[in-house]
């Protein structure tokens, strides 16, 4: 990846960092839980992103080399889950899920008020580090919708004054 990423008054270089010795010690871990090699791809990529935030260029090639296919297919999977990131992000990840149930209730909406409030638009990061705001596709919660989920945690049911309360437990 080249150029600045998407990252509000800071920018940030792909990591050329390998992982440390621990990570990969817990990804051999992951891979001998598993009959084939191949299937320890979601847990080593977890294990990548916990420890250097993102799942970092250097970091998929080691895996691809670990679990013996090519850096084009780990890069394709990082690329497809939303769950992984391509590059640094914010401590609090917010992802709008703006499939037809939420944007009927208003997910637009609560975009429009997030970047707003945030002062950032969606793939950005606040220059504090704080905040990225993305768009996401369907997070299975279209009965409260309209919805986000920051980190593990779901936020249903969302006005702008319930957002403005999540976001200040957040600060």
């Amino acid at each position: 990846m080249s150029g600045p990423l998407l990252r509000v008054g800071v920018r940030f270089a792909p990591s050329a960092r390998d992982l440390s010795p621990e990570a990969l010690g817990k990804i051999d871990e992951a891979i001998a839980r598993y009959p084939e090699k191949r299937s320890a791809l979601l847990p080593a990529l977890w294990i990548a992103q916990q420890e250097q935030g993102y799942c970092a260029p250097r970091a998929q090639e080691q895996i691809a080399q670990k679990i013996g296919v090519s850096p084009a297919f780990v890069a394709s999977v990082v690329s497809f889950y939303t769950m992984y990131h391509t590059q640094p992000v914010g401590r609090h990840v917010i992802d709008v899920c703006t499939t037809v149930s939420c944007w009927l209730r208003g997910s637009d909406a609560l975009v429009g008020h997030l970047e707003k409030t945030l002062g950032i638009r969606v793939g950005e990061t606040t220059a504090d580090g704080r905040f990225t705001l993305r768009t996401v596709e369907c997070l299975g919660s279209c009965g409260t919708a309209p919805m986000c989920q920051i980190g593990d945690d779901y936020h249903e049911d969302l006005t702008h004054d319930r957002i403005d309360a999540v976001l200040e437990g957040l600060r």
